[in-house]
């Protein structure tokens, strides 16, 4: 009844999310939300929450993200995170695991204010970094760091389908007090004989592979890499020595994903025309920076996440004008097409409904 059209007119102007939302935030229709159910603490440096989606959430297969929302100090942020639970969770749950950094707002606000009952918004899981069907007869999942999230998901998927390939689990850490999920991999490998768990540390005289990667690690992990289908997720550097050992031995490239920021190219100096937002009758000369930033200049407050093109939150509607994507160079000039602030300069004049 609450979720009806007779509800929605009865509720105008607000709609009737805005009254569900004061008394059962996981009920509203507008938007996926979760609710957060557990929180532990593996490391100094993270926190693993356990979430509750709402009832409109459908799902994800390991290795997608998701885009977390929370308010800090009156504004919405949002960043993408990979969930590390199976995609066969009976219960439904997500599990988030977040590494903390100096610059992250978000991170260490879920690290140090998280807590049972505090609800969360979620958004559409995305992604291409995922197992194939049907599943290969071997699996490598190489990761350094945060990037064990997805893997941990892949791994987890393919021992609750009862997987009988060889896996080879490789992951990096900076010491053995800040590796994620160590007595569960000990555990799975102990259950799994097919699975082969290696561990390096990059500092300090830790037990495990020492140093960066190379072919000495690769063999550690226990599968062919010259037969296996490879999943990497890790910083830029250890994604750059895979590809290159890859390209050396005459390896199709294995799947990637990073959260790293891109790099980003615009040109201030030649920049031309005016931005028109129209939603809010404001109108700006161009300054050749990114829309979102041209946008907060002008006073406006858009929704945003990740800032560098993944999260999809700053998503507007362009409806004239030529915007250039600052990470690929592309150009696009049709109307009425959803972009993303936070990766498009305008070329010339632009018109945005915001």
């Amino acid at each position: 009844m609450l979720h009806s059209n007779l509800a929605e007119a009865l509720a105008y102007p607000h709609g009737i999310d805005r009254y569900i939302e004061l008394v059962r935030p996981l009920q509203v229709k507008g938007e996926m939300r979760a609710e957060v159910t557990g929180v532990h603490h593996q490391t100094a440096k993270s926190v693993t929450l356990t979430l509750a989606p709402s009832e409109n959430w459908r799902g994800l297969r390991a290795g997608q993200f998701v885009g977390v929302s929370v308010v800090i100090d009156g504004v919405r942020e949002t960043r993408p995170y990979s969930p590390a639970g199976s995609e066969h969770e009976r219960n439904g749950t997500l599990e988030l695991t977040v590494s903390t950094h100096p610059e992250g707002k978000v991170s260490r606000h879920l690290r140090d204010q998280a807590q049972p009952g505090m609800i969360v918004g979620l958004t559409a899981p995305q992604g291409q970094f995922v197992l194939p069907d049907p599943r290969p007869e071997r699996v490598l999942l190489i990761s350094g760091g945060s990037g064990i999230t997805p893997v941990m998901a892949m791994l987890r998927t393919l021992c609750d389908e009862g997987y009988s390939g060889e896996i080879g689990f490789l992951n990096y850490a900076r010491s053995p007090q800040l590796a994620l999920y160590s007595g569960e991999l000990a555990q799975l490998a102990r259950r799994h004989h097919s699975l082969h768990v290696a561990r390096g540390f990059t500092q300090g005289r830790a037990q495990g592979l020492k140093g960066r990667f190379g072919r000495k690690h690769l063999r550690a992990a226990g599968v062919d890499h010259r037969t296996a289908a490879t999943y990497v997720c890790g910083p830029p550097t250890l994604i750059e020595s895979v590809r290159a050992l890859w390209a050396a031995d005459g390896l199709k490239q294995p799947a990637v994903e990073t959260f790293t920021a891109p790099v980003q190219r615009f040109e201030t100096v030649a920049a031309t025309g005016a931005v028109h937002f129209l939603a809010s009758e404001r109108t700006a000369t161009n300054t050749g920076l990114p829309l979102l930033e041209q946008a907060e200049d002008a006073g406006l407050r858009p929704n945003h996440g990740c800032r560098m093109g993944i999260c999809n939150t700053c998503a507007t509607r362009k409806t004239e004008g030529t915007v250039r994507n600052i990470i690929t160079g592309a150009l696009s000039s049709a109307c009425d097409e959803q972009i993303r602030l936070c990766v498009c300069v305008p070329v010339g004049d632009v018109a945005l409904d915001l």
